[in-house]
């Protein structure tokens, strides 16, 4: 097909194939480069991969729950469907603060993320939690904030 200049036209559905194309492979560059596949696993380390979680990194390290817990076994759900949707919503979040340039330099914990954090230290130590709190809903997180990344 041709205009009456002489110039070719693309059929439409070549044009947005080559559009689909193109973003795929952005993603797809943009995945690689940011080792995305690593946050699939379990790897404490891929939470490094950012400098701006180096200290929290380094925090796990020194504190006590590095011995007997991962990053994502307090800051996911339990259940693996849960698990990963949370850790897709919080990478979603992550890589664009990082990209865009909108995260803190103190960063925080959205009240969601404090949520997931609080019932999994509930769910771990729900004997200990039963005995002291009595069905309480006093946060441990308020007394206990340092035991997962000394600082």
């Amino acid at each position: 097909m041709t205009t009456s200049r002489g110039m070719s036209l693309l059929p439409i559905p070549f044009t947005l194939a080559a559009v689909a194309g193109i973003a795929a492979g952005v993603v797809a560059y943009a995945f690689h480069y940011a080792k995305g596949s690593s946050y699939v696993g379990n790897d404490p380390a891929t939470c490094a991969n950012c400098h701006v979680m180096a200290s929290h990194y380094s925090g796990w390290q020194a504190a006590p729950h590095h011995l007997v817990a991962t990053c994502n076994d307090c800051h996911t759900p339990a259940g693996p469907i849960s698990k990963y949707v949370v850790k897709a919503l919080n990478g979603y979040h992550h890589s664009m603060a990082f990209t865009l340039g909108g995260f803190p330099d103190v960063i925080r914990a959205r009240p969601q993320s404090t949520a997931v954090v609080e019932a999994n230290c509930r769910r771990c130590h729900a004997d200990l939690v039963d005995r002291i709190a009595h069905g309480s809903e006093v946060s441990c997180i308020r007394c206990h904030a340092s035991v997962g990344h000394l600082r």
